[in-house]
C-alpha cells in the first residue's frame, strides 16, 4: 500500500467522491473516484481548469472515442493537480499548525513516520533538525488515486445512425481504456460482480503487467463478498497474466450504495476464512500468473507481489478498526459513509447533508429504487424520491433518460432501456393493467414499478451543486446512498476531526448505544432473511432449501461470534453482556421461524447440524 494511513475512502456513489483525491491525496490518504459518468468528469474538468487559470480543450461527445478520452483527460488532470499539491506541501515549512505538520499529525499512532516527526519536534541543533526534516520530506507519500468501474454497468453503445460501435466501446470497457491510458499510477476497483469480457480486455494494456522490477503502473483491485468469489476472480485474472493486487472485502448489507447480500455469510466468518486461507488464495493465483506470463513471453517477477486484503462496511470506532487490522491482518479499513458528513472531502449539497446529519436508523433503509434490480441503500425524504412520487401522482411516472448509463433492461423491448425511464414505465404499467385489471395485486405491482429512480442524475446532482454547476435538462433533485452506519454519526466534521476519530484521538460519533459493526450486520441479515421468508409465504419466491441454508449460515455466524467474544475484552464487561444477549436473541429469532415448504423433521435435522 502506498498510503502511510491504515484506512481508505471507498467510492461514494457517482459524484460524492469524484473529487475526493483532490482534497485528501496530498495528506497521504487513498480514495476512490467513480469514472462511470464521462459527461460529469468533462464539466468538472472544465471548471477545475478555469479556476486554475489553465486552458481547457473540450472533448465533444461526438468525437472519436470521446468517452475513453474524457476519462483519460480527467485522470491526467487529477494526477497533475495532486502532484502539484503534494510537491508544494513537501516543500513547505514545518510551522506550528501548518499544512506540513498536519500531514504527519494525522498519521496513526505508532506509525514510524509519525514517530520520526515527533522525534524531530523534540530534537535540538539547527543542523540535526534540518537533517531530520529532510528525511521526513523524503519519506512522505501521497494517497493513491484509485478509480471504480462497476462491472455490471457495461452497456453496449451505438452510433447515431443506429449501427453498433466497436467491440470495446461498451461503457465499462471504454472506462477501463480511459484509465489505462492515463498517467495515474494507481488501482482500478472492479465492483458489482464478475464481467469476463471486461476482465479479458484488461490484458490489452501494458500498464497492468509488471516491469523489470516487478512493479505495475496500474493495479487491479477486486471488490468481493466472500472467499470463493476472490478465489474465482483471482485465478481468472491470473490465467491471463494479470495479478489481483488487492481483494477488497465488503459487507453484503452493512454498506452504502448497492447491496450485494451473501446467502447469510457474515463478515466476521468471511474475514476469518481470508485470514486462515490467505496463503492458499495468493499462492494458487501466483502459480497460474507466472505460467501465463511465461506463456506470453513477459517478464516474470522473482517474488510474489505482496498479498493485500482490505475490508469495508459499517466500521465506526477506532476499536473496531484496530481489531480488524490486528486479528484479521487486513492492510487497510474502508471508511465511507461517515465521510459524507465531511464537507472538505465529499460533494454533498447542503440540504442533503442536513438530511444525512439528522438521519436515524429508521431513515436509512434498503430500497428497490435502483434500475439495476439490486437492493440499494437509501435515505428517506431525499429530494429525488420526492420528485419521483410527484411525477407518479401527476400521472407521469418515470424520468427522462438523458444520460443512459443504466439502459440495461430488455424485459419489454428488444433494445435495452432503463427501468426508471418514462418509456419503460409506460410499457410496464400498461402490461400490469392488462394482466391485473382492478385487482389488489395491481397496487403492489404498481408501487414496485414506480419505485425506481434515475440514479444517473440523482447521484451526480450533489456534485454539481457543490461546484455551482447547472446543466440543461438535468433535474436538481438528489439521491443519496449512505450505509446504515450513518445513523450513529450526526456531526458535520472536519477532515482532521474524522481522521482523529478513526485513530481514536477524538470522537465524532453521536450515539453511544451504537451496536458493534458485526452485530449491526447480523441484525440487517436477519431482517433481510425474514423478508425472504415472508416473500415465500405470500408468493413462493424462494425455495425452502435456500431459506434453510441461509439460516444455517447465520446460525454458524452467531456461533463464530460467541467464540470471538474474548477479542472484545478491552471493551469491558458491559459490552460482553450486551453482545451475549444480542446473539442469544438473534438465535432464538432464527430458530423460532417455520420455513414454508420445509417439513418439521427436515427442519429439525438441518438445525441439528448447526453447532449449538
Amino acid at each position: 500500500m502506498s498510503s502511510p494511513h491504515l484506512f481508505h475512502i471507498p467510492v461514494l456513489g457517482i459524484g460524492f467522491s469524484v473529487t475526493t483525491p483532490l482534497a485528501v491525496a496530498k495528506y497521504g490518504i487513498s480514495s476512490v473516484m467513480s469514472i462511470i459518468d464521462d459527461k460529469l468528469l468533462e464539466v468538472l474538468r472544465e471548471q477545475r481548469l478555469a479556476a486554475a487559470g489553465r486552458p481547457y480543450v473540450p472533448i465533444e461527445e461526438d468525437e472519436d472515442d470521446a468517452r475513453a478520452r474524457r476519462i483519460t483527460a480527467w485522470c491526467d488532470m487529477v494526477h497533475q493537480h495532486v502532484h502539484e499539491q503534494f510537491t508544494a506541501l513537501r516543500a513547505s515549512e514545518f510551522t506550528e499548525g501548518g499544512e506540513l505538520a498536519r500531514y504527519f499529525e494525522m498519521l496513526p499512532e505508532g506509525s514510524p513516520l509519525r514517530e520520526s516527526y515527533l522525534a524531530m519536534r523534540r530534537a535540538t541543533g539547527r543542523d540535526r533538525v534540518a537533517r531530520l526534516q529532510q528525511q521526513l520530506r523524503d519519506a512522505m507519500r501521497p494517497g493513491s488515486i484509485d478509480v471504480n468501474i462497476m462491472a455490471k454497468v457495461d452497456k453496449n453503445n451505438f452510433h447515431r445512425d443506429g449501427t453498433p460501435m466497436g467491440p470495446h466501446d461498451s461503457d465499462a470497457q471504454a472506462a477501463l481504456r480511459g484509465f489505462a491510458n492515463s498517467r495515474l499510477r494507481s488501482g482500478v476497483v472492479f465492483s458489482a460482480g464478475m464481467n469476463p469480457r471486461l476482465y479479458s480486455y484488461a490484458a490489452s494494456f501494458a500498464d497492468f503487467y509488471p516491469d523489470s522490477g516487478g512493479a505495475m503502473k496500474k493495479r487491479i483491485i477486486v471488490k468481493v463478498s466472500d472467499f470463493r468469489s476472490a478465489l474465482i476472480q483471482g485465478q481468472y485474472f491470473a490465467k491471463k497474466g494479470l495479478w489481483v493486487s488487492e481483494y477488497r472485502i465488503e459487507s453484503g448489507l452493512n454498506c452504502g450504495g448497492h447491496a450485494f447480500a451473501t446467502d447469510g455469510l457474515l463478515l466476521g466468518p468471511i474475514l476469518e476464512e481470508f485470514r486462515t486461507r490467505r496463503v492458499e488464495l495468493f499462492r494458487e493465483a501466483y502459480t497460474k500468473y507466472t505460467q501465463a506470463l511465461t506463456r506470453i513471453g513477459h517478464y516474470v517477477p522473482r517474488v510474489m507481489p505482496p498479498p493485500i486484503v482490505t475490508v469495508q462496511g459499517g466500521v465506526g470506532t477506532a476499536q473496531e478498526q484496530s481489531a480488524l487490522l490486528r486479528h484479521y491482518r487486513v492492510s487497510s479499513v474502508g471508511w465511507g459513509t461517515p465521510f459524507l458528513l465531511v464537507p472538505e472531502a465529499t460533494n454533498v449539497d447542503p440540504a442533503t447533508r442536513e438530511l444525512l446529519r439528522a438521519a436515524g436508523e429508521d431513515d436509512l433503509y434498503l430500497s428497490g429504487i435502483s434500475p439495476l434490480g439490486v437492493p440499494f441503500n437509501s435515505l428517506r425524504g431525499n429530494s429525488k424520491d420526492e420528485e419521483k412520487m410527484q411525477r407518479a401522482d401527476a400521472g407521469k411516472p418515470g424520468s427522462p433518460c438523458i444520460r443512459k448509463y443504466l439502459e440495461l433492461n430488455t424485459e419489454l423491448t428488444e433494445k435495452p432501456i432503463c427501468s426508471a425511464s418514462i418509456t419503460f414505465m409506460r410499457k410496464k404499467l400498461q402490461t400490469l393493467k392488462d394482466a391485473l385489471p382492478g385487482s389488489d395485486s395491481f397496487k403492489a405491482a404498481y408501487d414496485k414499478a414506480v419505485e425506481k429512480v434515475c440514479l444517473c442524475e440523482g447521484l451526480i446532482t450533489s456534485a454539481l451543486h457543490a461546484h455551482d454547476i447547472r446543466l440543461p435538462k438535468i433535474s436538481e433533485a438528489a439521491s443519496v446512498c449512505p450505509g446504515p452506519n450513518l445513523a450513529y454519526f450526526s456531526r458535520i466534521s472536519t477532515l482532521r476531526e474524522m481522521v482523529d476519530h478513526i485513530y481514536g484521538r477524538a470522537n465524532v460519533m453521536t450515539d453511544p448505544e451504537r451496536p458493534h459493526m458485526f452485530l449491526k450486520e447480523l441484525r440487517l441479515y436477519i431482517d433481510y432473511w425474514l423478508n425472504k421468508v415472508q416473500e415465500s409465504v405470500s408468493a413462493g419466491v424462494h425455495t425452502p432449501e435456500f431459506l434453510a441454508t441461509f439460516r444455517e449460515n447465520l446460525l454458524e455466524g452467531i456461533e463464530y461470534y460467541r467464540s470471538f467474544l474474548p477479542s472484545f475484552a478491552e471493551a469491558g464487561a458491559r459490552l460482553h453482556r450486551r453482545i451475549t444477549a444480542e446473539l442469544a436473541a438473534a438465535e432464538e429469532t432464527l430458530r423460532g421461524i417455520v420455513i414454508p415448504g420445509l417439513s418439521t423433521d427436515e427442519a429439525e435435522a438441518r438445525l441439528a447440524l448447526v453447532t449449538v
